[in-house]
């Protein structure tokens, strides 16, 4: 019972947020400093949402976009997680890779959309390659950052107790690194999902971010403001189940909560 009724504590609480930002978007609409026609209100927006759902196929753009984000974040991830390993593990290998690595972490994805046209394109392949460069950088930082931070001090005790090395590899250094791939799994997937509408850019018909672009293109306000509400509501519900794979993997770490 105590259970149930603290988890229904933290959904009400969750939602008191979202009930001031709606609070505050009707004020700044009834505060007569701003174009009306400018500012959507939430029940227009809630109304065009109905509408692009039952007529215009948003579910299927919604489904274009939640795809591309995960193909380009898997991938993404299990090209990171090696790299991002060897080098937290290696000094020598950081010392060598740190400098490029970072040199391509802060190039803009979108700074290489005429690049990944000529060599790869319009077709699905170009926004994978974009989505994948942002998932692959961002999740390369977290590893390499977190497993350098590893204290040698286990597979010094791993070793002493008579552990072989594949041992220690299974039953120290997998459990060590497990949090930091997923670290760099939630890392990859909002930097992805930011970079959504860069990779729609390039010539896409369905999706999220074509659909913001083309409601821009005849300054449909609120159909932009749909598009923007469906990538945050979808981002947040992938973080969520993240989060709660990580809750249900990582059970065995101390956590302090309030």
């Amino acid at each position: 019972m105590t259970k149930r009724l603290g988890v229904s504590r933290r959904v009400l609480l969750g939602f008191v947020p979202w009930i001031g930002v709606v609070a505050v978007w009707y004020g700044i609409r009834a505060s007569g400093y701003i174009n009306l026609s400018l500012i959507p209100a939430p029940h227009q927006v809630a109304a065009k949402f109905v509408e692009l759902v039952l007529h215009e196929g948003l579910l299927f753009d919604v489904y274009a976009s939640a795809r591309r984000v995960l193909l380009g974040v898997v991938m993404g991830i299990l090209a990171a997680v090696p790299v991002g390993f060897l080098l937290g593990w290696y000094r020598s290998a950081r010392t060598l890779a740190d400098p490029m690595i970072n040199f391509f972490r802060a190039l803009p994805p979108i700074a290489l959309i005429p690049l990944v046209i000529v060599y790869f394109g319009v077709d699905e392949t170009a926004k994978l390659v974009i989505l994948f460069y942002a998932a692959f950088f961002s999740g390369v930082i977290v590893m390499y950052e977190g497993v350098s931070q590893i204290t040698p001090l286990y597979i010094r005790v791993a070793r002493t107790l008579g552990a072989d090395e594949f041992e220690i590899f299974r039953k120290v250094i997998i459990p060590l690194t497990l949090p930091h791939i997923l670290t760099a799994l939630r890392v990859a997937l909002g930097v992805t999902w930011a970079t959504l509408v860069a990779s729609e850019l390039i010539a896409a018909q369905r999706g999220l971010g074509a659909m913001i672009q083309n409601a821009s293109t005849y300054f449909l306000l609120d159909t932009i403001y749909v598009g923007i509400i469906c990538i945050g509501c979808v981002a947040l519900v992938m973080d969520t189940g993240l989060r709660w794979l990580s809750a249900h993997l990582l059970a065995w770490q101390e956590r302090t909560t309030a």
